[in-house]
């Protein structure tokens, strides 16, 4: 209860302030700039000046927290990568060296770059999927409502409530994870399936496919009522079956869209970090370049030059997906 109210207070601070700060500056920029009051030039020109300085008003905050929490982390971080465990000696490309030699290093880019196969195509497919089936029945705004709710849950509160989905009882006891649960119905014998080696990370992956499908439901569903309703009609008079008008005629309409979301959820894999530490903390081969970051960062005594050089690369892979997504995203918007 007492965090509940710390989060309600901390909440309300936040938007009073934001409030109190934006009224306060436009208040102050006003009196500087007075635009009555004085003669006409003198409006004039302050009038001018007030409109140059006014958004600057807005983004300033943006601004120096993005350099804050942005901007100089990345510089840092490359600082400490060419530097010692403590990072204070200067120790050029070793810890550079020493990642791609590293067989924990090696483990988790295969791992990462299997994320990258299966999570980003089959988000992207599940959202297509239930936004096209969602928006046939009556009920599809409750379906869509379900479905987005995993979004509003913390990753790692996912990874808590799938532990209980995952969860391993002896043989012949009482199975209350449900995939084990449904096992030992059919049958057979229920497995620790968070500790079996190259399979564990597609149960991971489950995880966050579970909750990504909700955000692309909701874009991709956006786009398709974007879809001139002229077109569809058409290709049913021309006899078209739903499988053709899906693949044919929805699917060409809103690429740029599905390549959008399928992009955004590559950079939030690559990221990926809270999953894997809650379920199985990089054990039983499931290492992930951010965790293993983690490790070398913060755990043992801290490596400050190895933990960077794993984040400057996770950065170099994030960067061109980023810049082209929003290309695309720019892109989209000005065709319409």
């Amino acid at each position: 209860m007492q965090q509940l109210i710390y989060a309600i207070l901390t909440m309300i601070a936040g938007v009073l302030g934001c409030a109190a700060y934006f009224y306060g500056s436009n208040l102050l920029l006003d009196l500087i700039l007075p635009s009555r009051g004085a003669n006409a030039a003198a409006a004039a020109r302050n009038m001018r000046r007030a409109t140059m300085i006014r958004p600057w008003l807005f983004l300033g905050p943006a601004m120096i927290a993005m350099v804050l929490y942005l901007v100089y982390p990345v510089f840092d971080s490359i600082r400490l990568s060419f530097l010692d465990k403590g990072g204070q000696n200067f120790v050029g490309l070793f810890n550079y060296v020493w990642m791609f030699q590293d067989a924990q290093f090696q483990e988790s880019i295969l791992n990462n770059f299997l994320w990258l196969l299966v999570v980003p195509a089959a988000a992207t497919f599940m959202g297509l999927v239930i936004a096209v089936l969602t928006d046939r029945i009556w009920w599809g705004n409750i379906a869509k409502s379900l479905i987005f709710m995993p979004m509003a849950i913390s990753f790692v509160g996912a990874a808590v409530i799938w532990k209980f989905v995952y969860d391993y009882r002896d043989v012949g006891a009482a199975q209350i994870g449900i995939l084990n649960a449904i096992v030992v119905w059919f049958g057979g014998e229920p497995q620790a399936w968070i500790t079996l080696p190259f399979w564990n990370n597609f149960f991971l992956m489950a995880i966050l496919v579970w909750i990504q499908s909700g955000f692309a439901m909701v874009i991709l569903s956006a786009a398709l009522r974007g879809i001139p309703e002229e077109t569809i009609e058409a290709a049913i008079i021309d006899g078209a079956s739903g499988m053709q008008i899906f693949f044919k005629i929805m699917v060409p309409q809103i690429w740029g869209t599905i390549a959008v979301v399928w992009t955004t959820i590559t950079i939030l894999v690559l990221k990926v970090f809270d999953i894997v530490l809650a379920m199985t903390n990089g054990q039983w081969n499931s290492q992930v370049l951010a965790n293993l970051m983690f490790d070398w960062m913060f755990r043992g005594g801290g490596d400050f030059g190895r933990g960077a050089a794993i984040a400057i690369v996770i950065m170099v892979l994030v960067i061109p997906i980023m810049i082209w997504n929003i290309r695309n995203a720019r892109k989209e918007m000005e065709g319409r």
